[in-house]
């Protein structure tokens, strides 16, 4: 069974999560390719930070940044374990009940082309850089307009 709780993401297993996910993008992109953040930077009144539960141990994780106008999502990630799993869809759906803002914006990477298409089944569509992001190579910019 899957269950998604809104929590902090200087809680240990947010902590846990988000080290998982920051040596994978390490083990797969340069620094200068790697948008990331912290837990201490995901930690404020801007941010809800939602944890994935299956069958009771911690799986994933996501964050929607409120960014004024437009609201934005960082570290996105399902463990290998839970992955196929249907974690990374309820993730999502939580998220964007919660988002206020009716845009939800992202940064992700051809290189991950599987979530690319992820995103893309959920609606999102590829847009220009946005933000304090520049255009580059390797990135891939998409939203998603609420209704």
């Amino acid at each position: 069974m899957i269950s998604i709780a809104l929590t902090s993401a200087l809680a240990p297993e947010s902590r846990a999560l988000i080290d998982q996910s920051e040596r994978l993008m390490r083990s797969l992109f340069s620094v200068d390719e790697c948008y990331t953040f912290s837990a201490e930077e995901l930690a404020n009144d801007k941010t809800d930070f939602f944890i994935a539960h299956l069958d009771g141990a911690p799986v994933g994780c996501v964050a929607l940044v409120d960014c004024g106008n437009y609201a934005e999502i960082k570290r996105l990630y399902v463990s290998d374990t839970a992955r196929g799993s249907g974690v990374a869809l309820q993730l999502m759906a939580a998220l964007e009940k919660r988002a206020v803002s009716g845009i939800i914006r992202l940064e992700t990477t051809e290189k991950l082309d599987a979530a690319v298409s992820f995103y893309e089944k959920l609606g999102y569509t590829r847009i220009a850089a946005f933000g304090d992001y520049t255009a580059d190579a390797s990135s891939v910019f998409m939203e998603k307009r609420l209704s």
